[in-house]
């Protein structure tokens, strides 16, 4: 489990580099708000975190059609929660990297443990 959830974490980590790449792009060059910036960039990320764990880390046989409606809720649950982090953070005066950095630890830990027993199960196991 735990060679498992280092590479989540390294996937996570290059889904997080094209999640933080938009966030700023958006907020630094759109002058887009925040927490619908940090949404973005989360979306992003979420694309590229559900291809490489599907095929690479969980090496799932659960059918595409199970997968990924299950993916996109705890997506759907993850970005809400980050763009609200974020967002709160943010307001109580914390740089928007930092809020995001918050964010991102507390979302990991979520999304290993779903990913792990709900999303990403064989479908014999």
């Amino acid at each position: 489990m735990l060679k498992q959830f280092l590479h989540f974490g390294l996937i996570g980590a290059l889904g997080t580099a094209m999640h933080y790449a938009l966030l700023i792009a958006l907020v630094q060059l759109l002058a887009v708000h925040e927490g619908i910036a940090a949404m973005c960039g989360a979306a992003l990320g979420a694309i590229c975190n559900y291809v490489l764990n599907y095929h690479f880390n969980f090496r799932s046989t659960r059918r595409h059609r199970e997968a990924l409606p299950r993916f996109l809720a705890m997506a759907g649950i993850g970005i809400a929660l980050n763009g609200f982090i974020v967002a709160a953070l943010s307001k109580a005066g914390l740089h928007y990297l930092l809020a995001q950095a918050t964010a991102t630890v507390l979302v990991l830990s979520m999304n290993f443990l779903v990913s792990r027993t709900w999303i990403f199960v064989n479908r014999n196991t």
